[in-house]
């Protein structure tokens, strides 16, 4: 089965370093990293707020996957199935964030981070709009429109059908126009 990159010898390569890791090579799980490390901050990052979120998130679904790497059958997609813990892990430290934020309101809150690329008014609107998206539905948009993931890929990596996978892309379209109308009469 070729790689999602489509190349076919990377999916057996893949497969080999996943057997290899799960007896035990470390340098195997490293490179099976090395090979996820981008998408899977994709996917973290279209999940929660900040790049520090996200490298934190990817940190802990690794970690996580390294836990659980003797339950991974190798004749699966190894991708789909870390990327869902990727979103996981991210879905959790969003909720542990809005818990410790709830507990820690206070009277002066600082400016969100900012990437510096997201200097133009553009980035800068889309970016406050995509936070007033609720975690799925920011989720769903980022995952399918700048990452390319199917709705069904998106249904496995969050736990949802592939039917709500469509219907949040629809309503999270939906609502970034009526954020973005002013920005331009055609989005």
């Amino acid at each position: 089965m070729p790689s999602p990159d489509g190349d076919p010898r990377r999916g057996s390569d893949e497969r080999t370093l996943v057997v290899s890791a799960q007896q035990g090579s470390s340098e195997a799980f490293a490179a099976l990293v090395r090979l996820h490390q981008r998408r899977a901050y994709a996917v973290c990052r279209a999940i929660v707020l900040t790049h520090e979120d996200a490298e934190d998130a990817v940190q802990e679904g690794f970690l996580h996957a390294f836990r659980a790497l003797d339950r991974f059958l190798p004749d699966q997609p190894f991708g789909a199935w870390l990327y869902r813990i990727m979103a996981n892990a991210s879905l959790d430290l969003v909720r542990r964030r809005k818990v410790r934020d709830a507990d820690e309101l206070s009277e002066s809150s600082p400016a969100p981070f900012r990437d510096p690329g997201e200097a133009d008014e553009l980035r800068r609107r889309l970016s406050e709009a995509l936070t007033r998206l609720t975690d799925r539905q920011r989720s769903v948009i980022v995952l399918h429109d700048v990452e390319g993931f199917t709705h069904g890929e998106i249904g496995s990596m969050l736990g949802i059908p592939e039917g709500t996978a469509r219907s949040d892309l629809h309503h999270a379209r939906a609502a970034l126009r009526r954020l973005l109308k002013d920005v331009r009469s055609d989005i």
